[in-house]
C-alpha cells in the first residue's frame, strides 16, 4: 500500500484539498504528522477524515506524554465514532528533543509508551481505569461514550529495544522517515509487526531538481536522529556530518528523481520490509501537483 503523508508543512488550510486530491488519485491511505509546534495531529487528521469518503486516515504520531491518556482516548473515541474504521493511531514518545522542551521526558520512556497502549485499549474498550502508570495517574476514569470498535494502536519505534517490544504490546509499527534499505532489513529481522515507512518523495524530469527538493529535509533529519538507528543502522552511518547533503546520501534515505527512480525506489524499500509506504512529498508548495503526478507515474508501476 502507498499513501501520503500530511502534516507539519502542509498549511491546515490547504488539508482538506490535498487530502480529497490524494483519495481521488487512488491512494490508499492518508498519515497526519504531528511535529511541535506545527500543526496538531488530532485536527489534522479529523480534517483528513472529514475530507475524504472511504481512505483510511491515521495519526502518526502522537506523543504519550504530550496529552494525557485519557483525554487523547476521548478524543479517539470521538473520531473513531464519526468515522468507523477509517482511523489507526500511532503513539510513542514523540522527539526527545521537543518533549524535553516542554519538561514532559518520563524517566522509563518505553515502559511509558507500552503503558499508555494499555491504558488506551482499556479507555475505548469500555473499561474504567484506576492505576498509576510511569507517566501518568488514573483515578476511576472511564469513557461516557467508547467507540463500537478500538480503533488500531500503532507505535513510533525507531531503536532495537523498542522494536522487539512493539510485538508484545502493539497492533503494527510505525517508521520515520529515513528508512532506508538496510535500516529496513534490520528493523524487519526484529518485529513481525506490520510496518510503514514514512519516505520523504519528490517526483521531477530532472533528477537533479527532484533531489534540491528533499535535500534540505534529508539533512535536517540526519542530524536530529544521528545518533538513533535510523542512521546507525544506515549503509552510510560512517559518513554522516553536517554539511552540504551529497546526493548518494538522498539516494538511501529518500526518494527523489524522475518516475523511473522513484519506482524502483519504492519496490526497493517494500523489499526491504516496509508493508505500507507514507509519501511525505515536496516541495510543500506543489503538493497537489505532485500527488498528481505520483499516481499516475508511479503507481501503476508499482
Amino acid at each position: 500500500m502507498v499513501g501520503v503523508v500530511f502534516g507539519s508543512l502542509t498549511p491546515a488550510e490547504e488539508l482538506a484539498a490535498g487530502a480529497r486530491a490524494a483519495e481521488q488519485a487512488g491512494f490508499t491511505e492518508q498519515w497526519f504528522s504531528e511535529d511541535c509546534f506545527f500543526s496538531g495531529g488530532l485536527s489534522g487528521v479529523a480534517q483528513l477524515l472529514a475530507s475524504t469518503a472511504d481512505v483510511k486516515a491515521g495519526l502518526g504520531l502522537v506523543s504519550v506524554v504530550a496529552r494525557h491518556p485519557a483525554v487523547l482516548a476521548m478524543e479517539i473515541a470521538g473520531l473513531a465514532r464519526m468515522h468507523p474504521g477509517r482511523l489507526r493511531v500511532a503513539v510513542g514518545l514523540g522527539s526527545e528533543s521537543w518533549v524535553r522542551q516542554m519538561g514532559l521526558m518520563p524517566s522509563k520512556p518505553l515502559t511509558a509508551v507500552r503503558e499508555t497502549v494499555g491504558v488506551l485499549r482499556d479507555l475505548l474498550g469500555g473499561k474504567t481505569v484506576d492505576r498509576a502508570t510511569v507517566a501518568h495517574e488514573f483515578h476511576g476514569i472511564a469513557l461516557d461514550l467508547p467507540p463500537a470498535e478500538v480503533p488500531e494502536i500503532w507505535v513510533g519505534a525507531v531503536n532495537e529495544k523498542a522494536l522487539k517490544a512493539s510485538s508484545e504490546f502493539a497492533d503494527g509499527v510505525l517508521l520515520s522517515v529515513l528508512a532506508g534499505e538496510s535500516y529496513l532489513r534490520w528493523a524487519s529481522s526484529l518485529t513481525a509487526l506490520p510496518k510503514t515507512a514514512y519516505v520523504l518523495t519528490a517526483v521531477d524530469d530532472d533528477p537533479a531538481v527532484a533531489r534540491d527538493a528533499v535535500r534540505d529535509a534529508v539533512g535536517f533529519f540526519l542530524r536530529a536522529e544521528r545518533h538513533s538507528a535510523l542512521v546507525t543502522q544506515s549503509r552510510y552511518a560512517d559518513e554522516i556530518a553536517d554539511g552540504v547533503v551529497p546526493d548518494h546520501w538522498i539516494d538511501e534515505y529518500a526518494a527523489a528523481g524522475t518516475p523511473e527512480h522513484v519506482t524502483e525506489r519504492l519496490r526497493a524499500l517494500r523489499a526491504a520490509g516496509a508493508d505500507s509506504l507514507g509519501l511525505w512529498l515536496f516541495p510543500p508548495e506543489r503538493l497537489t501537483q505532485q500527488i498528481e503526478r505520483v499516481a499516475s507515474e508511479v503507481l501503476p508501476r508499482l
